[in-house]
């Protein structure tokens, strides 16, 4: 067996099906839209590859139910599991890579009069969203769930003082 170079959506497939126990690619797709799509998006095309890769990798194991729409089960493998716990301990310094549709604008020469006041009311409507999550869901949440959901406060939070600021800074 040839050596699969992992991606972080591989992880993301193995971290998902570790904390639903067993999943079918279905499954895995819907929790992902359902936790961590706001701040790590992984089409669904793409976990469906995934489950694939991992599975001839041997870090997955599946299990056909019989009957009805032979729905696929998968599992962590032990071989899983490890290179699972491996990511999770490595903390290597990657950059981030700012996907911002409305900065790529700004530096080809969008209009920051007609940008700006559209993204600080999306953004300030997103942290609205993730601050009454955060008050409804209290200690529900793991210590890391809450610190990723912290995560996208703070950062609608910066996105909405960002555009105030390029709104605020008028014509050019």
């Amino acid at each position: 067996m040839a050596e699969t170079r992992l991606t972080t959506s591989s992880y993301l497939v193995l971290g998902i099906i570790d904390q639903l126990g067993e999943a079918s690619p279905y499954d895995v797709k819907v929790e992902a839209a359902r936790t961590v799509a706001p701040f790590w998006a992984v089409p669904h095309a793409q976990v469906y590859a995934q489950c694939d890769r991992l599975l001839a990798a041997g870090l997955l194991s599946e299990v056909r139910e019989e009957g009805g729409r032979n729905r696929r089960v998968m599992r962590l493998t032990e071989s899983g599991a490890e290179a699972l716990a491996g990511w999770l301990a490595d903390s290597a310094f990657v950059p981030v890579e700012a996907r911002e549709r409305g900065i790529l604008k700004l530096w080809f020469g969008a209009r920051p009069e007609v940008h700006a006041p559209v993204q600080v009311e999306e953004h300030e409507r997103t942290l609205a969203e993730y601050e009454g999550l955060a008050e409804s869901v209290g200690e529900l949440i793991t210590r890391g769930q809450r610190e990723a959901l912290e995560f996208g406060i703070r950062y609608e939070r910066m996105m909405v003082d960002f555009w105030q600021w390029v709104e605020g800074r008028g014509e050019f």
